[in-house]
């Protein structure tokens, strides 16, 4: 195992920490927290929030694109890391010192800039630590590096909402600022342990644009685009589901649950799942057919759809005045959690395996661009739903069902397109 697989697995929890905390209580903090340059209250509808936290997630995934290029042409993944993580740092620090639409915009702008920036450096960075000699322990080094994601992300999404509505905005922002500036350091500390791939400058450039390049580039962007839309359904957790959630039952095991909170329970079952899934599940769908990786994928994309027909039921039940448990979120969310180990999990080693050697970082660039465009399309949606009142022109079970619709769409499309990739893979020396 490369010794600087420890450093870049730390960084990853505690950077986690800091995105998804500070993630978890942005359409809350927008919805009841929110204040003018007087601190007087400027709050939010809910479908304005919604817009806003998915405008904001298809910021931080396009960045990626700029901060993947300047790290595989100019800088390196290291020093664009190190440099990048200082801007995300800032960014924090501006939310918890700034309650107003101002200090909001601004935050919001540098963490996207810092956190998207570095994003497809890290998980390059990851693979550049193997060669062929051990390129067989990629994909459970992923695997693990997944499971700190979710590590650092299961303890801020229960940690932070609670820090807002006891002691407010301020701390409920500065600790995932603090755990920012601590996963900084410790990738700094790791610097002497990495393999370091030097930026191939023009070398880049040219094989970026010659035919290779390009064909191994349009390939993945259309496997990407239908990626896409399960972003565009998962990361309404934040958002839309989190407004469900405050009209349930959330009393769960004796303990009244923050709405914000219920998040906490998808990192959870990945910490669950991966193994489940890579000593279980994989083995005995093996048994009855290779499982490759975009079969893996494709599967993913069926168990969406039942994932966003629960919530259906739920707000038909919520419109005829019931409380329904949330512990029918908690089953959507098992089977949420279940698609994205098929997908996302499997996308990361995929795209770093399908990527020529001077490519990695802008191929994870790609990947993280789908999460870009689904966020952009719920987005989207989202404004044209939007009624001059606050209220959504698509409300209710339609909402959840018009998702439901275009992802078993998207489920559909895929089986042909994978089925005509070809795939070639490409590790390092």
């Amino acid at each position: 195992m490369p010794s600087g697989i420890p450093y870049i697995i730390g960084n990853e929890a505690a950077e986690r920490f800091s995105f998804y905390g500070m993630k978890a209580i942005l359409a809350v903090f927008m919805t009841k927290y929110l204040a003018d340059s007087a601190g007087n209250p400027d709050l939010m509808s809910e479908g304005e929030a919604t817009i806003w936290v998915h405008t904001f997630n298809t910021a931080v995934y396009f960045t990626p694109l700029v901060g993947s290029f300047i790290a595989d042409a100019f800088l390196g993944k290291y020093r664009t890391i190190i440099s990048l993580s200082l801007v995300y740092c800032l960014g924090h620090l501006t939310l918890a010192f700034d309650e107003s639409r101002l200090g909001l915009t601004l935050g919001l702008t540098l963490i996207a800039v810092g956190a998207g920036g570095i994003k497809g450096c890290v998980s390059a960075h990851v693979g550049d630590q193997f060669g062929k000699a051990n390129g067989g322990m990629l994909e459970k080094v992923y695997g693990w590096f997944y499971l700190s994601i979710n590590l650092g992300a299961f303890a801020s999404t229960l940690l932070t909402p609670f820090l807002l509505t006891r002691f407010g905005p301020s701390l409920a922002f500065g600790v995932p600022g603090f755990l920012m500036l601590v996963a900084t350091i410790t990738f700094w500390a790791g610097r002497g342990e990495f393999a370091h791939l030097p930026p191939k400058g023009r070398e880049f450039i040219r094989e970026t644009f010659s035919p290779l390049g390009l064909k191994t580039m349009g390939k993945l962007m259309i496997i990407y685009s239908l990626v896409a839309m399960f972003w565009a359904l998962f990361d309404q957790t934040a958002s839309t589901w989190v407004f469900q959630a405050e009209k349930m039952d959330r009393d769960f095991f004796g303990v009244i649950w923050d709405a914000s909170q219920i998040q906490a329970v998808n990192p959870a079952f990945i910490l669950l799942l991966i193994p489940l899934f890579n000593w279980l599940v994989y083995p005995a769908i093996s048994r009855v057919f290779p499982l490759t990786p975009l079969r893996k994928i494709g599967i993913g994309f069926f168990l969406v759809v039942p994932s966003f027909l629960i919530p259906a039921w739920l707000e038909h039940r919520i419109g005829l005045g019931e409380v329904p448990g949330i512990e029918w979120q908690l089953l959507s969310y098992l089977l949420l959690t279940s698609a994205e180990v098929m997908i996302s999990v499997t996308c990361l080693e995929f795209s770093y395996t399908q990527a020529p050697k001077t490519m990695k970082s802008l191929v994870f660039g790609l990947f993280m661009a789908s999460v870009a465009m689904g966020n952009l399309f719920t987005s989207l949606v989202n404004v044209m739903i939007l009624d001059t009142d606050g209220s959504s022109k698509l409300d209710g079970p339609s909402y959840y069902l018009f998702f439901a619709g275009v992802m078993l769409l998207t489920a559909l499309l895929f089986i042909p397109i994978s089925m005509a990739y070809k795939e070639k893979v490409y590790l390092q020396e």
